[in-house]
Order: C-alpha cells, then sequence, then structure tokens
C-alpha cells in the first residue's frame, strides 16, 4: 500500500504541477506577455501572406514525424534529425520575401497603438450592397465601349504586397472612379486595381501570371494575370475584355467568361457574407451595455 501512495504522490508531483504551481514574479509575467504577443504577431503575418499554405505544409511534416517518432520509427527519425539544420536555412530563402516585408512593417508601425487594437467589425459583410452595384455598373459600362479593366477584389489574404507596385489611392469606390482610371490613355489605366471592403486602395498593380496550360489561348495577358492572382490567393478578379467586351471572373485558379450582370452580382454577394471577420470583444461589450441600457429605459416607461 505504502508503493502505491508513494507512486501516485511521485505522478502528482511530476505532472500535475498546476496542483502546486512555481512561484511567479512580475518579470515572468512580463516576459509571457511579450512571448505571447509576439507568437500572436507571427501568426498573424503568416495569415495575411501566402506563407500561410506553407506553413500548414509544414504543420503536416511535423505531424507526420509525431507520428514516427511515437512509433519509434528509426529510419525516418534519423533522415528528419540530419535535415533539420537544412530545412532551417531553405525556410529563411523561401520566406526571403515574407521575412523582409515583415520587418518592414514592424518598423512603420506603431507598437503601443496595435496592442490597443481591438479589431473591426463588418456587420454588412465584407463591402457594402452599394460597392456591388457600382462594380457590376461599371463592369459593364466599360465592356459595353470595349474598355479593358482588371478589378481585384480582396477576401481574406492581404494583397499588400501587390499594392506595393501601383499606385496608392485609397479611395471611395463608385463607378464613375472605376471609369476614369480604365479609360484609354490616362496614367491609371495600365494594370489592375485592388478592391478592400467599400475602397480602392490601390491602382496600375503589377499580377503573377498564371503558367496554367488550361487557359485558352485565345485569352490574352489580363486574363492570364487574373488567374495567376486567383492562384496565389482567395481573391475574385473582375476581368473586362478590350477586344469583345465580355466580363468574366477568376477564382480559385479557374476563369468563368462571358456573364451576365446576375451572375457577377451572384459572385460578389456570396464573397461579400463569406465568413465575416467577428466582432471584438470591446465591441461585444460595448453593444451589450447599449442592449441593457435600452431594456432599462423600456422598463422604466
Amino acid at each position: 500500500m505504502q508503493t502505491i501512495i508513494s507512486t501516485i504522490q511521485g505522478f502528482f508531483e511530476k505532472y500535475m504541477f498546476w496542483i502546486n504551481p512555481p512561484k511567479a514574479n512580475v518579470t515572468d509575467i512580463v516576459e509571457i506577455l511579450i512571448i505571447t504577443f509576439l507568437f500572436y504577431e507571427v501568426l498573424v503575418w503568416i495569415k495575411d501572406t501566402r506563407a500561410w499554405m506553407l506553413f500548414k505544409g509544414i504543420l503536416v511534416i511535423l505531424l507526420f514525424i509525431l507520428v514516427a517518432a511515437f512509433f519509434q520509427m528509426s529510419t525516418i527519425l534519423w533522415l528528419a534529425s540530419k535535415m533539420a539544420n537544412v530545412v532551417l536555412i531553405a525556410l529563411v530563402v523561401i520566406f526571403q520575401p515574407e521575412l523582409r516585408k515583415a520587418l518592414e512593417q514592424v518598423g512603420r508601425r506603431r507598437i503601443v497603438a496595435s496592442l490597443f487594437n481591438f479589431g473591426t467589425l463588418q456587420e454588412n459583410g465584407r463591402f457594402s450592397d452599394k460597392t456591388i452595384q457600382e462594380l457590376v455598373r461599371a463592369s459593364f459600362a466599360m465592356g459595353e465601349v470595349k474598355t479593358g479593366a482588371l478589378i481585384v477584389v480582396e477576401q481574406d489574404i492581404v494583397l499588400a504586397e501587390y499594392e506595393r507596385t501601383g499606385i496608392d489611392l485609397d479611395a471611395v469606390l463608385t463607378s464613375q472612379l472605376l471609369l476614369n482610371i480604365f479609360e484609354k490613355n490616362t496614367p491609371l489605366h495600365d494594370g489592375a486595381v485592388i478592391v478592400r471592403g467599400n475602397r480602392v486602395t490601390a491602382a496600375t498593380c503589377y499580377l503573377p501570371l498564371s503558367d496554367s496550360m488550361n487557359i485558352s489561348k485565345e485569352l490574352g495577358t489580363r486574363h492570364r494575370a487574373a488567374v495567376g492572382i486567383s492562384e496565389v490567393s482567395d481573391s475574385l478578379t473582375i476581368i473586362v475584355s478590350e477586344e469583345t467586351g465580355a466580363v468574366s471572373t477568376a477564382k480559385g485558379g479557374e476563369i468563368f467568361r462571358g456573364l451576365t450582370q446576375d451572375e457577377l452580382r451572384a459572385q460578389l454577394v456570396e464573397i461579400q457574407n463569406a465568413e465575416r471577420p467577428q466582432a471584438s470583444r470591446l465591441q461585444l461589450l460595448q453593444r451589450r451595455l447599449k442592449h441593457v441600457k435600452e431594456a432599462g429605459k423600456e422598463t422604466d416607461a
């Protein structure tokens, strides 16, 4: 019996440290907060870049190695240990553009303001119904006069790296603005426009060209660029053909040609209502307080 008691006591002392947690001073708490903040910022940075897909692939490989360690697969573990240093160097090379941009963003950001950034709330989706109407109106107005256009509508993956290749605008999206941008022989007509929410963030942006062999040979560089950006992001790109005036879209590496106004509107509504960002805790608390006050007023009345 004494042996059993000793074994149980040793187990609790070894694994149940939370029953008698170690003492933590102010320095330890500050250190934990700093590490938590840095870890969160790294995850946010990864999610907002193409590195997110690579990061998920790395997680799959790590899970595979964990399974190999559990079943004591010595050959796989030996290969993993020998390749560890090479993989670390390869990651630095692969993520070199993202790492450089991340350091640039750290230099530009206001650290104190970011600590108290509780996020944004979009109760009406990614963009308003008015923005959808303006996009549809502009696209088919340009199609009637065969004005070529390339409009990238951003979703979850931030397209900041492609914004930097163009000219910053940060203007409210209207059909008149888009028509003026893509008017022939104007300074901003060449390249793509990036739309974030209800605003045009940049114009004359350069997009990556797709290497897909499934794209029809009758389609030009504008359509290939639209497919290219859809392959590396979750954006929806609207293309207006300069030759035929047809309106098409590209999403997920696929191109949808010859759309009607209703079909284009339906695609925009679909991404408008897709997984809206959640309200921040501060905004939820403000809303609850507002409801409590309104309920109190009704009770008094």
